[in-house]
């Protein structure tokens, strides 16, 4: 018997019962394994007798091999077609790295194996029910959030704090937030003197907040002018957030090694896609914040 991070074992007698393997103790694959077992979500060590079968899990679709024993899927999971499994691991990663969390302590919250997290992470992997809530609670977060659900909705739907605590930011606090790059809003006045607030994906170079566009745009009427520029967090899960402010002028990058050197620092394409190559940035000169926390903290 060999099995691989997230089959499932099914043991057929005295009674069915199935579980997710979340560790394994020899590379090969061969037993004994770690199974959360979905009907008590307890992790045991367990060794496969004659009654035990291991049902494989396709790491490309999420699904069980054809040649294995049918299981029929949870009846609190999703269907297959509703969601990219894949997506749930570059959420994982996404919010571990953002609450600076090793795959180590992030494995030992969530009492799974760290090889299993990589799995999860790396590949595309259909996670238990047990599982998804277990890291939601490692994370803080919830399983919806992991899955995506929600994603073109506006965030901030949740329920205010009990007690919450609005507070500025210093400047110094502000400059951390803005961090290197991200996705920001740029507030302008458009063709026809009519205010606009467009997203953009910017760096920020030299205490200079910069972005890409295409002239003609909605974002490239910032240049020459007085802009606003807004970044903010929302964390749904537990009801808080924070937000940014910097105000400035903005101007056109002309000087043609300025703009190679910041086409090569640059972390990600502009999310828009075509061709934009028109770099502006915006020199603060007042940058302002506020943060919601319970107002025990």
């Amino acid at each position: 018997m060999r099995a691989h991070l997230g089959d499932r074992l099914v043991v057929e007698s005295p009674a069915r019962r199935d579980g997710e393997i979340v560790g394994l103790r020899h590379e090969d694959g061969t037993p004994p394994y770690d199974v959360r077992w979905s009907d008590t979500d307890d992790i045991t060590l367990v060794f496969p007798g004659p009654d035990a079968h291991i049902q494989h899990t396709d790491t490309k679709h999420g699904h069980a091999d054809a040649a294995d024993v049918p299981f029929p899927p949870a009846a609190t999971g999703p269907a297959p077609e509703e969601l990219n499994p894949g997506d749930i691991g570059r959420r994982l990663a996404l919010e571990r790295r953002r609450q600076g969390l090793s795959r180590e302590e992030t494995a030992r919250r969530a009492r799974i194996s760290p090889q299993y997290l990589a799995y999860l992470e790396e590949q595309s992997a259909d996670p238990s029910m047990a599982t998804l809530l277990a890291l939601a609670a490692a994370l803080g977060t919830t399983v919806t959030a992991l899955r995506g659900a929600g994603v073109d909705l506006p965030p901030g739907q949740g329920h205010a704090l009990l007690r919450p605590q609005l507070r500025d930011l210093g400047p110094e606090e502000c400059r951390r937030l803005l961090s290197t790059h991200g996705v920001g809003r740029i507030a302008v006045t458009a063709s026809g003197g009519h205010p606009a607030v467009v997203p953009v994906n910017y760096e920020v170079v030299d205490d200079e907040i910069v972005f890409r566009t295409r002239p003609g745009s909605v974002p490239a009427a910032a240049a020459g002018t007085e802009v606003a520029f807004e970044v903010d967090h929302v964390d749904e899960a537990m009801s808080r957030g924070w937000s940014v402010l910097a105000v400035g002028p903005a101007s056109v990058v002309t000087e043609p090694d300025t703009v190679r050197e910041l086409a090569r620092r640059a972390h990600t394409d502009p999310w828009a896609g075509g061709k934009r190559d028109v770099w502006v940035a915006i020199r603060p000169t007042r940058v302002t914040g506020k943060r919601i926390t319970p107002a025990d903290r």
